[in-house]
């Protein structure tokens, strides 16, 4: 079964990266952007019926940064 894990700084923290694509854009003529965030997206290739508790498990404890990082699962198939 394959999942998607999609990573994103929360709303309020610092996003550097973020911000460095923003100026870039601007500084190479495309206008009207005003902020950017950038996350990571994980895919897994996990056993057929492995329990979502248990990939909420995998992000809370490795994949995603809680703290500062919120995480949202989708199974695609």
């Amino acid at each position: 079964m394959k999942v998607r894990v999609d990573v994103m700084l929360k709303t309020g923290v610092l996003d550097p990266q973020g911000e460095a694509v923003r100026h870039a854009l601007g500084a190479m003529g495309f206008e009207g952007v005003e902020a950017v965030r950038q996350g990571k997206v994980i895919e897994l290739e996990v056993a057929d019926g492995t329990s979502e508790d248990t990939i909420r498990e995998m992000c809370e404890k490795l994949l995603a940064n809680t703290v500062i990082e919120n995480y949202a699962v989708k199974v695609l198939g």
